[in-house]
C-alpha cells in the first residue's frame, strides 16, 4: 500500500494498483533473504474493488471466474517451467539450467526443473537457495466483472494437481462460498489424496440487488436460485476463454502484464515527486537522501544513485543488485544472504 500515491482519485488507484503489487511482490521476497529464509512460496494476492478485481501471483496457485452462464476464465499463470516454454527461456538466458532429476545411470525421472536448487517453478517468493532468475515479479491481471458479479475460487496447486478449473467451478456451482471452498478441497482429495497443499478460498461479488439473500440459508433450499445469479451451466466450449468486449454479462478485459523485467513493470512514467529529493526507492519504499551511497552501473563502475541510467523510477542499492542479479548481470547473494 506504500507503493500507491496517496491523495489520487478511486481510478488513478486501480491504476497504480498493478505496479505497487510488483513492488510489494519483489520488497518481501528481499525480506525473505534478509531473513536467511531458504524456503519459499507460491502467492496469489487478489484485490477486489467493486466489480473490478485485480490478482497478481506467481508461482502456480490458480485463481478462476466463475460467471453467470458458466464461462470460466483463468486469471492466473502457471509458472511451472514443465508448461510455460516462454519461462524456460528466460530461466536459461539469464544463467540456470532447465533439466528433469537425473538418477544413477543417467535416468531422467520427474518434471522439468531448474538448477541450482531443483525447483519445478520458474517465479516463486523466497527459494533462497535457487539461482535468482528465480523471480518473484508477479504476472498481473485486472479484469471487471458484468453486472451480475462473478465467484473467485483461489486455491493452492495440491488443488490444480486434483481438478481441472472446469471441474472445480462446476463442483460448487450453487452453494454459499464458505461451503463451495470446502466441497472443492474434498473434491480434490477424493480424486488424488493429500499430496501436496490443498488450500481453497472461494469469494463471492454479488451484486447489490441481490445482497439480501442470506448467505447461511441451506444450499439445497437455496441451490436453484444461487445458480439463477451467477454460477449457470454452461457449454464444455468456452471453458478457458476471457471475453475482452464490453457488454452485458461479458468480463472486461482492463489489463495484463507478465513481464519478468522490472524495468518494464515499474515503468517510466512515476509520479514526479519520487525523483525529488529525498529519493524513494520505488520496491522497498525507502527515502535516502540524494547522492547517499555508491551504487554500481551495468558496467561495474561507481556513479551516484540519481544519475544511474536505467530508464525506470529510482532504486536504492540493495534493489537495483536484487533487479539486477534477476536479469542475470550480477548475483546479490553478497548483500541479501543469498
Amino acid at each position: 500500500m506504500s507503493a500507491v500515491p496517496q491523495g489520487i482519485s478511486r481510478e488513478d488507484w486501480l491504476q497504480a494498483l498493478p505496479r505497487a503489487l510488483v513492488a510489494g511482490f519483489v520488497k518481501t521476497d528481499i525480506d525473505f533473504q534478509r531473513k536467511g529464509e531458504t524456503s519459499g512460496t507460491t502467492a496469489t494476492l487478489v484485490v477486489v474493488d467493486g466489480f473490478t478485481v485485480t490478482v497478481a501471483s506467481v508461482g502456480d496457485s490458480r485463481c478462476i471466474l466463475d460467471t453467470q452462464g458458466g464461462e470460466v476464465s483463468l486469471l492466473t499463470v502457471d509458472h511451472r517451467l514443465e508448461e510455460n516454454a516462454e519461462e524456460r527461456e528466460r530461466v536459461t538466458a539469464s544463467g540456470g539450467e532447465v533439466s528433469r532429476l537425473n538418477l544413477c545411470g543417467g535416468q531422467e525421472v520427474g518434471p522439468l526443473r531448474c538448477w541450482p536448487g531443483g525447483l519445478c517453478l520458474s517465479r516463486s517468493i523466497g527459494d533462497t537457495d535457487v539461482g535468482e532468475f528465480i523471480v518473484p515479479i508477479p504476472h498481473v491481471k485486472k479484469v471487471k466483472l458484468p453486472n451480475t458479479g462473478g465467484r473467485l475460487i483461489i486455491a493452492s496447486d495440491g488443488i490444480w494437481d486434483a481438478l481441472s478449473s472446469e471441474t472445480a467451478a462446476q463442483a460448487c456451482r450453487g452453494l454459499p462460498a464458505e461451503l463451495a471452498a470446502k466441497l472443492v478441497v474434498k473434491q480434490a482429495l477424493k480424486t488424488s489424496g493429500l499430496k501436496d497443499d490443498t488450500t481453497c478460498v472461494v469469494v463471492d461479488i454479488i451484486p447489490s440487488d441481490h445482497c439480501s439473500t442470506p448467505p447461511a440459508l441451506s444450499p439445497k433450499k437455496n441451490q436453484n436460485k444461487l445458480k439463477s445469479l451467477i454460477f449457470g451451466r454452461r457449454s464444455h466450449s468456452s471453458v478457458g476463454k476471457l471475453s475482452k468486449s464490453v457488454s452485458l454479462g461479458a468480463v472486461e478485459e482492463i489489463f495484463e502484464e507478465g513481464s519478468a523485467m522490472l524495468e518494464e513493470r515499474l515503468g517510466r512514467n512515476f509520479p514526479s515527486k519520487a525523483n525529488l529529493p529525498p529519493f524513494r526507492c520505488a520496491v522497498c519504499q525507502v527515502d535516502q537522501e540524494p547522492f547517499e551511497g555508491l551504487m554500481m552501473d551495468n558496467v561495474g563502475g561507481c556513479c551516484s544513485a540519481p544519475s544511474t541510467p536505467w530508464g525506470g523510477p529510482y532504486l536504492c542499492s540493495d534493489c537495483r543488485k536484487k533487479k539486477d542479479a534477476m536479469e542475470g548481470k550480477r548475483s546479490s547473494r553478497s548483500t541479501t544472504c543469498r
